[in-house]
């Protein structure tokens, strides 16, 4: 294991625990062994109030690799999860994830959860991932609106 990834995941997970935005978790899975494994994490991220979004907390797998920092996480929504800037595999579009793009070692997992939060209810056009998303996003933004919010039942807030 990378020294340097582990320990900056503890910190990571210390920080979190201490500091965190409301109604968000993120929290490492467990290895079959029970313990934590801090390089994937299970994560819930609340829709905006006063969005399409509002109402549902979508799950989220953050995967990091030997190489975090200097390397972005990959995250992960369920497969078929409905949004321009997520692929059908549910791998989220995001420049901040992208090693080529603007990912910066200092970027956090509190700034990964919101920066995808913020993706949720402004996506990018000029980077879609997936053409059904994207062609009723820009074709027909009532029956996106409607799948979203359909989208968010299917997601509620852990009891």
């Amino acid at each position: 294991m990378s020294g340097i990834a582990l320990g900056r995941l503890v910190e990571e997970r210390k920080s979190w625990r201490k500091d965190h935005p409301f109604a968000f978790f993120a929290r490492p899975a467990n290895n079959a062994d029970g313990t934590a494994n801090l390089f994937v994490w299970n994560c819930g991220i609340p829709g905006k109030a006063g969005t399409i979004w509002e109402g549902g907390v979508y799950p989220l797998t953050i995967e990091f690799s030997e190489d975090y920092p200097s390397k972005p996480p990959k995250c992960r929504f369920p497969k078929d999860f409905f949004h321009p800037n997520v692929y059908p595999t549910g791998t989220v579009c995001l420049s901040i994830l992208n090693e080529d793009g603007d990912w910066k070692p200092s970027i956090t997992v509190k700034a990964i959860l919101l920066g995808i939060q913020d993706l949720l209810d402004t996506p990018n056009p000029k980077s879609p991932a997936q053409q059904p998303a994207i062609t009723l996003f820009l074709h027909n933004i009532e029956d996106y609106k409607k799948r979203i919010k359909q989208q968010a039942r299917e997601y509620p807030p852990p009891a």
